[in-house]
């Protein structure tokens, strides 16, 4: 992040927004032109996942890999400033992820996380990506109750 003034890094960090960003946006776009329906940010889920699809009972989240730490992505680097903030804040929003994830499990969901750095592929790939994994979390046979598009 180099060495930008603490007052301005705030003001840049307090700006990234939680709702609506263009990684989740290309991933309800991509999902409504595939056919399927969903709703937005259920609040009474665990972790209000960005997108649900009611009838499937699947939760996708779109996870930035900066501050959901993507494992092995370079978009997850650390801060040089500050470290041990910045390692409990990480550290914090990791253990919250599982225990979301945990959480709808325990409830009957399935649920998918969606990488941000997944989002930059073409939109055929992603789409093929996403149909997959719907698929296998919708078949019961599977047994499968978690996905992820890396």
């Amino acid at each position: 992040m180099g060495s930008v003034p603490s007052e301005v890094r705030s003001r840049i960090m307090r700006s990234v927004g939680q709702r609506d960003t263009a990684p989740e946006i290309k991933v309800r776009r991509l999902l409504y032109k595939m056919g399927y329906r969903f709703r937005l940010n259920r609040t009474d889920l665990p972790g209000k996942p960005d997108i649900v699809m009611p009838g499937r009972r699947i939760a996708i989240f779109v996870h930035g890999c900066f501050w959901h730490r993507h494992p092995q992505c370079p978009r997850a680097s650390m801060p040089a400033s500050n470290r041990s903030f910045w390692e409990k804040k990480f550290q914090r929003n990791r253990e919250r992820d599982l225990e979301n994830v945990k959480e709808l499990i325990e409830l009957g969901w399935r649920v998918l996380v969606v990488w941000e750095c997944s989002t930059r592929d073409k939109d055929r790939t992603l789409a093929t990506s996403l149909s997959a994994s719907i698929n296998q979390l919708s078949d019961e046979e599977s047994g499968s109750s978690y996905g992820e598009i890396p």
